[in-house]
């Protein structure tokens, strides 16, 4: 079986990077770790190739290659997932579709693909094995339970184009303990966290390493620190592994506020040469935080848990959320000045979204205020340019017009640089004594260019130097460190244009139909169109 593996584009979104790795001469920031592990657990006699078309498009000669296209996606992906599934039936080819999009709302999906392989992989892709061995034609693969991540194989890295993304993926761990009401990966995931055994996670680095990766790793866990137990017996085995490799790999993570009140993990961490963490914030309004279920973060000070966080060394990216039921006029105010005061550089903002099978999703269900049906979810994508696709407490012209101002205040070049500043002079140091490299031409030409928009051409000029020079006298060790979030703001600034156009256009459609009494699902689409 010669199997061709296609992971859809995805739109312009906050993570695009698409300025930042333009001058480091990189496509994409992260692989599709979910696809290639679909491949690691496919029988190995079959063959395989993946194309990534956020790199590159198919070619013609790979089509014709294939016996078997299977595609995987995320909602923000839809639109290229159902063209590519078009044409490889255009041209005869059988199409299996997996992945969180067709798992949450498979109706949309099972109209066009041949075989639906949902949910866990490693328990329904030998479901699908054993139909294409019986020679049917079609089919829907489903399980309840959850997999024994332990039994994941090491994914297939070696089919990535690897010089073309800016860090690689692993997984440690699905699932998290918490009940957020708008989350999903509870429900596509469980409430019980499941972690790969230490030895299993190195064998997957061994193989980067093998394959000759040398940059940043990202763990893609939901919330890294889910089963804390397990992930200190992960950093220990870790921090062994990156002495003796001499710190080849930097780590980034997503983890929960409660991180903060875990001093020794956040030391291990540091240890093993995390530098960044993401965290889930949501807003620093208790009101709204309890509302949604998300007690994790009202059990102590907001600001000062992501002020533990730095000064442990792990520099913090936060995800904030407005449009929350109950919520007072301000709140992206608050959002702003909750960033500033604590020092965020990286700070993604966004309108509130129902996703299919959430809590949030079926409380407003039942209260008649969902804009979409669950199996037109997706037309509605779920990224920081769309409109809510739910009827709020508060009008939605102002939540909208407080967020555009919001996402052009925080990504402003000096306020951006002020903060960034704060931030690094008082991140702790990194603690790993990594060997000196000889830095790269495509890296110092970023560097030269950042230093020439930021530190000559534009009006930032006096505090790019000012800050810089700063960091060199008060904090030396992460002075690397800082110019490589400072340049992230060229994304941003073009990003945030972005939001603005299409939020706006947006408000306008809206306006337009909003007196055309339209069913909720019909009104969504005139908007979103």
């Amino acid at each position: 079986m010669r199997v061709l593996l296609i992971y859809p584009v995805f739109p312009r979104t906050f993570w695009s990077y698409d300025k930042i790795l333009e001058l480091v001469d990189r496509k994409v920031l992260l692989p599709p770790l979910g696809l290639i592990t679909v491949a690691a657990i496919l029988p190995q006699e079959w063959e395989f190739k993946l194309v990534d078309r956020n790199i590159r498009p198919v070619t013609e000669a790979e089509w014709e290659w294939a016996d078997l296209v299977i595609l995987t996606a995320m909602i923000v992906q839809k639109v290229d997932l159902l063209s590519q599934i078009r044409e490889a039936k255009r041209r005869g080819k059988p199409v299996a579709v997996g992945g969180p999009y067709a798992t949450s709302v498979p109706g949309e999906v099972a109209a066009e693909a041949d075989y639906l392989i949902l949910d866990e992989g490693e328990i329904t892709l030998p479901q699908f094995v054993a139909a294409i061995n019986r020679g049917e034609t079609s089919g829907t693969f489903r399980s309840p339970d959850k997999a024994d991540v332990n039994t994941t194989p090491v994914p297939r890295y070696d089919l990535l184009e690897l010089d073309a993304y800016d860090s690689m993926s692993v997984q440690f761990s699905r699932g998290c303990p918490f009940q957020c009401e708008f989350c999903d990966i509870i429900v596509l995931y469980g409430r019980k966290p499941r972690t790969k055994n230490p030895e299993q996670l190195l064998k997957e680095l061994d193989y980067l390493y093998e394959l000759g990766w040398r940059r940043g790793v990202f763990m893609v866990d939901d919330n890294f620190i889910g089963n804390k137990r397990n992930v200190k017996l992960l950093l220990k085995a870790l921090k062994t592994w990156q002495i003796e490799h001499q710190y080849p790999f930097r780590f980034n993570t997503e983890a929960s506020v409660d991180l903060a009140a875990d001093e020794e993990l956040m030391d291990m961490m540091v240890d093993c040469n995390f530098d960044g963490v993401f965290l889930g914030i949501e807003t620093p309004d208790e009101a709204s935080l309890a509302l949604t279920k998300k007690y994790q973060n009202t059990r102590s000070s907001l600001s000062e848990s992501v002020d533990k966080i730095i000064r442990a060394g792990l520099r913090p990216m936060a995800g904030f959320i407005i449009g929350f039921d109950g919520e007072k006029s301000g709140a992206a105010s608050r959002v702003i000045e909750f960033v500033d005061q604590a020092g965020i550089p990286t700070a993604m903002l966004g309108m509130l979204q129902a996703l299919p099978n959430t809590g949030l999703w079926h409380r407003l269900d039942k209260e008649g205020r969902l804009l979409a049906d669950r199996e037109n979810i997706s037309q509605h994508a779920t990224n920081q340019t769309m409109l809510m696709n739910f009827i709020p407490t508060r009008p939605v012209e102002e939540i909208a017009a407080e967020y555009i101002q919001a996402f052009r205040t925080l990504y402003e070049p000096d306020r951006y640089l002020d903060r960034t500043y704060n931030c690094f002079l008082k991140l702790g140091a990194p603690r790993s004594k990594t060997p000196f490299k000889t830095p790269e031409f495509v890296d110092l030409r970023a560097l030269a260019i950042i230093i020439w928009r930021q530190g000559i051409k534009r009006s930032t000029r006096g505090k790019f130097w000012h800050h810089l020079f700063g960091i060199l006298r008060h904090n030396p060790a992460v002075w690397e460190h800082y110019l490589t979030v400072c340049a992230h703001n060229e994304h941003f600034l073009e990003y945030r244009d972005i939001v603005t156009a299409e939020i706006t256009q947006q408000l306008e459609n809206f306006k337009k139909v909003e007196s055309a009494e339209l069913p909720p699902a019909e009104l969504l689409s005139e908007v979103t169109a």
